[in-house]
Parts: structure tokens; sequence; C-alpha cells
């Protein structure tokens, strides 16, 4: 009978590799791929607040800005998502989502749901009635990236 020595150092080359395969395998299976969330959630949403900037000039004048924030939010295509609008700042805030007949009222101290659902790929804009424009303390603009 014949026995097979192998080096210390190839042995545990050879460990290494298999190693190394298994674990390349296990990164490209497409269970592990998934990174955020279950794969039992039903239901995807994104929470927005209403914020307020206020400075005053060197002449004593106060200036302020009102602001979605985020200012930018990215949503899948096609897929059924919840915005969340907790009003901070402002004591409302009317807005539209242009491109769409989405519109609504966030108050103050109060949650708003948005139900979207865009077929459409694109930049939508969610704009404040009220602060549509610097003259208006804004603008009040927030960027639906739909991809």
């Amino acid at each position: 009978m014949k026995v097979l020595f192998i080096p210390k150092k190839w042995g545990l080359f050879f460990a290494i590799c298999i190693l190394f395969g298994i674990g390349s395998w296990y990164m490209v299976k497409s269970e592990v791929v998934e990174t955020t969330g279950t794969a039992s959630a039903k239901k995807k949403v994104i929470n927005m607040v209403t914020g307020e900037f206020k400075a005053a000039m060197d002449d004593g004048k106060e200036i302020e800005a009102y602001r979605w924030d985020p200012g930018t939010i990215y949503i899948p295509h096609d897929k059924p998502v919840e915005l969340s609008i907790f009003g901070v700042n402002g004591k409302e805030h009317p807005f539209y989502i242009e491109g769409t007949d989405i519109e609504g009222t966030v108050k103050k101290g109060e949650e708003t749901i948005v139900k979207l659902h865009f077929k459409k790929e694109g930049i939508y804009r969610l704009i404040c009635k009220t602060h549509p424009d610097i003259e208006h303390d804004g603008p009040m603009i927030a960027y639906i990236v739909v991809d």
C-alpha cells in the first residue's frame, strides 16, 4: 500500500483555496445578495420631515427658508411606496407632486401618509404651494427619483 505525503504548506494552500471557493459561491448565491430589509417586508416606507433655516442679515433683518428633508428620495419603479411626512416647522405646507394628480397638506405636529406608485421612471418634484420660490421663503422642493 502506498501512502501519499503532502507537505504542510501545500495542505494549507489547498485548504485556503477550498475556503475561498466556498466563500465565493456563498457570496454570489441569489439568496444572499439581499442587503436591506427582509424577504417578508411587504411595503416600503420612506420618512420625510419639514424643516426651516433661519439667519440674521448684517442689517438685523431675519431671513428664513423651508425645506423637505431629505431633499431627494429614491423609489423603485412600478412598486408601491408609502411616503410618511411629519410636520416639524411651519403651520402647514400644502403640496403637490409635479406630473401627477397627487396633492395634500402637511400640518405641524402631524404625520401625512402619501401612497406612491409610479409607473414611469423619471424625476418628480414635490413642491410646497406656500413656499415655491425664494420670494416665499423657499424653494421648498424635494426630488423623487423613480428608477
